[in-house]
């Protein structure tokens, strides 16, 4: 029976086969244990000398770090495997023999591992990351599908960019300019007044020489807007949707988790509500913890957001930040001009923002002499006037980077471990 590791629990005392890579092996006197991995996890094969005779044991002893194998065993249930099952190995074939792989079970540098990266994701560690992040995705589509939003997908080739271009990916269009997206955001709107709820899920880029360990130059967001919604009802969807991911992380990556020494019992905790901080009661919160280096209308740097952060536990909301610190969309407080009905989420453990959203601007005047006051050209915004001249409504969207959230949920300590292969300030290989 042809199986995968991932399976391998139906079959019991019952004898399997699986096509795997060799990650490692020892031996002790007339035993090897072979570290075995396939793609959807990693088991350990046991070859017994006495049963398999001394040519294949030799051959076993022989084998090198990430040669491909068609390995056939009997399953047995081992509660000291991480997996809870070994195969003790009745024979193999060779598909192909590695030699000199470059990554050994020794220290790396990580300039090192990152010039590996398409071998590197094949360590348990890497494995793991990139396993939590394909759940995250698969849970996300999962919340929105049950929750009746439509997914559609924004260009990624733009003329125009929803926060400015400053940092944006400049090209040519055939005899026009154009942008790397930063963000679907505003196509997203115009999906939203034809569909009700929608979300995206797709690349984005910001050229900003950021060196953080929150930063990337591409990355992935998650992106819904949200016809006749308004700012608390969207917190409610944002803190729901969080909870409801981490949740089925926990459910279905029990194994990855352990791999990682991720410590459960602080995500264990993460359900809806969460707690939230109006930026004014945030500013006066960091004087009292001693940050002298911040006034009401400057932005939260990551020592701000971390002492912040850790005054909870949960990710918390920051509300209703200075409106000259947001992009020209978002909806003013109507008690005050001076701030905006958005929020950031932040994680705990120092992972820092990584949700940012509002209420959107429903009033065309108010959104033209946004544009206007922004700098921003009306033509090239035309389209997106539109949307506030035929059947406006209240409406509001958020952005989730995938990145920061998989390193959040994942422990990892940089957010180039959570994509497969990150694109970074010096960073264009492989």
């Amino acid at each position: 029976m042809k199986t995968t590791i991932a399976k391998i629990g139906q079959y019991v005392d019952q004898e399997v086969t699986l096509g795997a890579w060799l990650a490692n092996k020892r031996s002790s006197g007339k035993i090897a244990f072979l570290q075995l991995r396939d793609g959807t996890g990693f088991i350990q094969g046991v070859v017994v000398k006495a049963e398999v005779g001394d040519e294949w044991f030799q051959k076993a002893k022989n084998l090198t770090q990430e040669s491909s194998l068609y390995v056939t065993g009997i399953v047995r249930k081992d509660e000291r495997a991480p997996s809870g099952y070994e195969l003790t190995v009745t024979s193999f074939d060779i598909i192909h023999e590695a030699t000199d792989y470059p990554i050994t079970p020794k220290e790396h540098g990580t300039e090192f591992l990152m010039d590996h990266r398409h071998l590197w994701i094949r360590s348990r560690k890497q494995h793991a990351v990139l396993r939590i992040r394909n759940e995250i995705i698969r849970a996300t589509y999962e919340f929105f599908h049950e929750n009746g939003f439509v997914k559609v997908d924004p260009p990624i080739l733009t003329g125009s960019a929803p926060e400015g271009t400053t940092e944006l990916f400049h090209t040519k269009y055939f005899d026009e300019d154009a942008f790397l997206s930063q963000s679907g955001q505003l196509y997203m709107e115009a999906a939203a007044l034809a569909f009700g709820r929608v979300f995206s899920f797709g690349p984005t880029f910001r050229a900003e020489k950021s060196k953080t360990r929150r930063h990337l130059i591409e990355f992935w967001m998650i992106e819904p807007e949200m016809a006749f919604v308004e700012f608390e009802e969207s917190l409610e969807i944002q803190e729901n949707y969080v909870a409801y991911i981490v949740q089925s992380v926990l459910k279905h990556c029990a194994i990855e988790l352990k791999t990682l020494g991720r410590d459960t019992s602080a995500l264990e905790s993460i359900q809806a509500p969460f707690p939230r901080i109006s930026y004014d009661d945030a500013i006066k919160f960091l004087h009292e913890k001693g940050f002298d280096d911040i006034e009401w209308g400057d932005d939260f740097g990551a020592p701000h957001e971390t002492a912040i952060a850790e005054h909870f536990d949960k990710p918390v909301f920051i509300t209703h930040y200075p409106t000259s610190l947001k992009p020209f969309y978002m909806e003013p407080d109507p008690n005050r001009d001076d701030v905006v009905l958005c929020a950031d989420l932040i994680a705990p453990e120092g992972y820092g923002e990584i949700i940012g959203g509002s209420q959107r601007i429903s009033d065309y005047d108010l959104l033209k002499k946004r544009l206007e006051e922004h700098d921003l050209s009306l033509d090239a915004y035309a389209w997106y006037l539109d949307l506030r001249k035929y059947g406006s409504v209240p409406h509001s969207g958020f952005g989730l980077g995938l990145e920061r959230t998989v390193g959040w949920i994942s422990g990892a300590g940089h957010v180039r471990e959570t994509i497969p292969f990150p694109r970074l300030l010096n960073r264009l290989y492989p």
